[in-house]
């Protein structure tokens, strides 16, 4: 639903048997005083102010709210705040329901009220028995404690309960028990030519734009013809959302000679269509799979005769950050397949699959995994390297669309042969 839309308003009525003004919030009626009074009307606007301040969530004691309940009330307030200029939801919601996961299972039926610096030490110690890293703790527990910062701003908790969990502080490198997070850097390029004939064609034209243009997954899988700008030698792409967008910041991506001949097969669309569609990549899929048939057409399906009515699943018209991360999984998986004992099987089912696992087997293909799988994020990572090699850190910092130029460095790996060269010559 799109945040502009205006909530519907209850009127206030009068009760006739009593003479009474009062108004129906959240199926409870709440009566103001006699109506045609001011006064009833004044406290009618405040009652309706406060309500939609609150999210239009019925009032409640702060000594009765437990965190379940919280979470829920937060919840609803999250799916209103977390969205894009079109009214879709946000990748924040995913990893803010993945942070409240722990409390929720820890302390859900306990009272709010009653939760303190103790308990939340106790929730950061089971993300890190669930083999969290030290930054995403952190991350996470900022994220509960910004949880009891609004139910304070709300009137849910008295204002004591977040000045105590503020009292916690965060996990220190090299001073705690939880893993130390692994440096993303850039992936060789050996792995990724190797999922090119894995992955269908809008897929890899993905990955290639990143390369060239240095640009963010979700600002890749955004792109429609509208927001391209093709006047100059230079096209421009002006994404309409992108992750500094809610600062106020503005995001101009530079697409190069080569960058456009990656696009311009996929130009030929409605200008206000998205350029790389899952729905095409299986059109083409199927028809790849037609192509190499055996069985005669007299025999067998005919194309299009063996579809469900109503399937439970469609493929959409653009792909997500998470669908396109899914697809480079995928490919990963069979350009470098694990051990013939941890693979999937042909027509094994992913339920049989994982039932045949052991535990063992389970972490040896998690640790394979690591070792051969790849995921977008890391493209932006060659780009940067790239670009800091050839044109400097400031260049780089401008294309990548950083603020600092150390933000640039944390993306751009070293150039270490020059580092290397100098000590030669120097020492």
């Amino acid at each position: 639903m799109p945040l502009n839309k205006p909530p519907r308003v209850p009127k206030l009525r009068t009760h006739k048997a009593t003479g009474q003004g009062y108004v129906v919030l959240n199926g409870q009626a709440v009566y103001l005083g006699r109506a045609g009074l001011s006064e009833t009307e004044r406290r009618y606007h405040q009652v309706i102010a406060e309500w939609l301040a609150a999210g239009q969530q019925p009032k409640v004691q702060p000594a009765d709210i437990t965190v379940k309940e919280l979470l829920a009330r937060y919840w609803v307030h999250a799916r209103g705040y977390y969205r894009d200029a079109g009214g879709r939801p946000t990748t924040q919601l995913h990893v803010l329901r993945s942070a409240l996961k722990p409390l929720r299972e820890l302390y859900g039926e306990s009272r709010a009220a009653e939760f303190g610096p103790l308990a939340l030490k106790a929730v950061r110690q089971r993300m890190i028995d669930l083999g969290w890293s030290r930054t995403t703790v952190n991350q996470s527990i900022s994220r509960i404690k910004q949880v009891f910062r609004w139910a304070v701003e709300n009137e849910l908790l008295p204002g004591g309960v977040y000045h105590a969990v503020q009292a916690v502080s965060g996990l220190r490198r090299g001073r705690c028990a939880a893993r130390e997070p692994e440096p993303v850097g850039p992936v060789p390029a050996a792995m990724i030519d190797a999922i090119k004939p894995f992955v269908p064609k809008p897929v890899w034209a993905m990955i290639q734009l990143q390369l060239l243009t240095a640009a963010r997954a979700g600002e890749i899988v955004a792109m429609r013809p509208c927001d391209i700008d093709m006047s100059g030698r230079v096209w421009t792409y002006q994404p309409a959302e992108h992750k500094t967008a809610h600062h106020g910041h503005a995001r101009t991506i530079y697409i190069g000679p080569r960058a456009q001949e990656v696009l311009r097969p996929f130009l030929k669309r409605p200008v206000g269509a998205h350029l790389f569609s899952p729905a095409e990549a299986m059109a083409e899929r199927r028809e790849a799979r037609h192509k190499q048939r055996k069985t005669p057409l007299s025999c067998g399906n005919r194309p299009g005769s063996n579809q469900v009515e109503q399937p439970t699943w469609r493929p959409g018209d653009a792909y997500t950050v998470a669908a396109y991360r899914r697809a480079i999984a995928y490919a990963c998986d069979r350009a470098f397949p694990p051990p013939k004992p941890l693979t999937r099987q042909p027509k094994e089912s992913l339920a049989a699959w994982g039932a045949r696992l052991t535990a063992a087997q389970r972490v040896e293909l998690a640790a394979w995994r690591r070792e051969h799988r790849w995921h977008p994020h890391q493209l932006r990572h060659n780009a940067a390297t790239e670009l800091r090699r050839e044109f400097g850190v400031e260049t780089a910092r401008v294309i990548l669309g950083h603020r600092s130029a150390a933000v640039t460095e944390v993306y751009a790996e070293l150039d270490r042969a020059k580092a290397v060269e100098a000590a030669l010559q120097a020492g």
